[in-house]
């Protein structure tokens, strides 16, 4: 199986190097690079092509294929992602970031995920994170996304997507998908971030699981766009009294957007998957239109409450602390 990494970059000179550096160096080496530039001014792209051309002169035997595109216009970074993937070749995709470090055998272990179990269409993996200088700060990304062993056993057991309709857990440096999925995915709504999205879909229509393993280091830095922290406990505090906003207005029209898309696949998705993203939807949007004052929030909460979808749909007793605290 040929593996296809997009890899996508702004302004990622400080590191670059380092991370094509560990994709060339791969025990089970891609295909090829493909690298999505979003407007720079930094000269990444140049270190980048300097990288993987000092590596195949270095190199006996065959090369390392690298495909720039660059725009002139920034796409930011979901759009960037499927610029990227949709000029991957490959029969498998490696989303990669441009600051991150691979572990030698990411990809020899995941691509023989796939290629021992046909039915698997997106694997992700759990990281270690490290700081700018490479230093481990003595967490792994699934402790700082707070990952309890009931939905790693989900995930393994088939049911991906009923943990993912609660939240996401598809970090995009860590996962690898086949092509075909992009046949359902695409086009990645500006809405959603491309690895949740790429997440929610591939488990809709087939098999999604994870590596509890760390296979890459995710560096955490005061640059990066999306980034990984465990919230302590008064950062806990801070969100369930801060302001409402439009976050959950924002939630509800992402569940609309993907059962729009999982009704235009039809015969793909199972009808118990169409209903339980409508429930997602309704639970949204009762959250959306709960009232300004918290005591007239009571009766509506106490009925959503013994509906079970704070379970279901939600982070359960931590979402209904947040709905009864939260300012207007």
């Amino acid at each position: 199986m040929s593996v296809s990494v997009a890899l996508c970059t702004y302004n990622g000179a400080r590191f670059i190097r380092e991370q094509v550096l560990s994709i060339c160096q791969q025990t089970r080496p891609p295909a090829e690079i493909v690298i999505s530039d979003d407007a720079s001014s930094d000269g990444c792209v140049e270190i980048a092509r300097q990288t993987v051309d000092a590596f195949n002169n270095e190199r006996s035997g065959g090369s390392m294929a690298l495909r720039v595109l660059e725009n002139t216009t920034p796409l930011r970074v979901t759009k960037n992602f499927e610029q990227a993937v949709r000029a991957c070749s490959g029969d498998l995709i490696a989303l990669s970031d441009q600051d991150d470090v691979w572990v030698p055998d990411r990809l020899e272990r995941m691509v023989a995920e796939f290629e021992r179990r046909p039915d698997l269409l997106l694997l992700h993996s759990d990281a270690r994170l490290v700081d700018a200088q490479r230093r481990d700060l003595g967490q792994t990304l699934f402790h700082a996304l707070e990952v309890k062993r009931i939905e790693l056993e989900r995930v393994h057991g088939g049911r991906a997507f009923d943990v993912l309709l609660r939240r996401n857990l598809v970090t995009g440096a860590t996962t690898l998908f086949r092509r075909r999925l992009l046949g359902e995915a695409l086009p990645f709504p500006a809405e959603w971030l491309h690895d949740e999205w790429l997440g929610i879909i591939a488990s809709a229509i087939g098999r999604v699981d994870l590596l509890e393993d760390q296979l890459i280091e995710y560096r955490q830095h005061d640059t990066n766009q999306v980034g990984a922290s465990r919230d302590a406990f008064v950062d806990k505090v801070r969100k369930a009294i801060g302001s409402r906003g439009d976050i959950h207005v924002k939630r509800a029209y992402k569940a609309e957007l993907l059962l729009a898309r999982l009704l235009e696949l039809k015969e793909k998705v199972s009808a118990e998957t169409i209903e339980k993203t409508r429930l997602k939807l309704q639970h949204q949007r009762y959250r959306a239109a709960l009232p300004a004052s918290r005591m007239a929030r009571c009766v509506p909460m106490l009925r959503e409450i013994m509906t079970g979808r704070y379970d279901r749909f939600g982070r359960g007793f931590r979402g209904i602390v947040r709905d009864f605290f939260e300012a207007p």
